[in-house]
């Protein structure tokens, strides 16, 4: 299977006040994170991470974290990461456009207005911005905009499968129809 992510920003304390995240400190949310994506990803799964791996860790303790998470890991970066160890990932980009599914996926760490192949389906996947719940997702979708934010802010700290993002699209656009 294939899965989306972003904004784990392991080791940033204030993140969870930030971004009102359910949890009691840092180490917990670390330690959460990491159960829950391990909980759906599994090793031969393929991951692509859409930035902000960590923020105020260093290096070597963002490393040990990364490497804890199974699947084969593709990393668009976003504006916190650092130089994370190269062979952590299959690849490491700052944009990427991917052909699966028998539909185009733009995937950047940051929400964009306008991509490839939008006015032909293309869908953008983002980070970023930290929305909570579907909401930002539904709007978007409401108004016509395919873009939707795979950060784990709003999609409950999981990371989110191709399948169910096409689920997503093909559902609601039936309901508002």
């Amino acid at each position: 299977m294939i899965f989306f992510t972003s904004d784990l920003h392991f080791g940033h304390e204030h993140i969870i006040q930030f971004s009102h995240r359910p949890f009691r400190n840092v180490t917990e949310m670390n330690r959460q994170l990491i159960s829950n994506y391990n909980a759906v990803v599994q090793p031969e799964d393929t991951v692509y991470l859409l930035g902000d791996l960590s923020f105020q860790i260093s290096v070597e303790k963002a490393n040990a974290l990364i490497a804890q998470l199974n699947g084969k890991k593709h990393l668009i970066l976003g504006n916190h990461d650092k130089s994370y160890a190269p062979e952590l990932f299959e690849e490491i980009l700052i944009y990427r456009d991917l052909r699966e599914m028998q539909k185009w996926w733009v995937l950047m760490h940051y929400p964009l207005l306008e991509w490839r192949r939008e006015r032909h389906g293309a869908i953008h996947l983002h980070g970023h911005i930290h929305s909570k719940g579907l909401d930002n997702n539904l709007s978007n979708l409401q108004k016509g905009i395919r873009r939707y934010d795979v950060g784990v802010d709003a999609n409950g700290y999981y990371p989110v499968a191709m399948s169910t993002i096409l689920d997503f699209f093909q559902l609601f656009t039936l309901q508002i129809s």
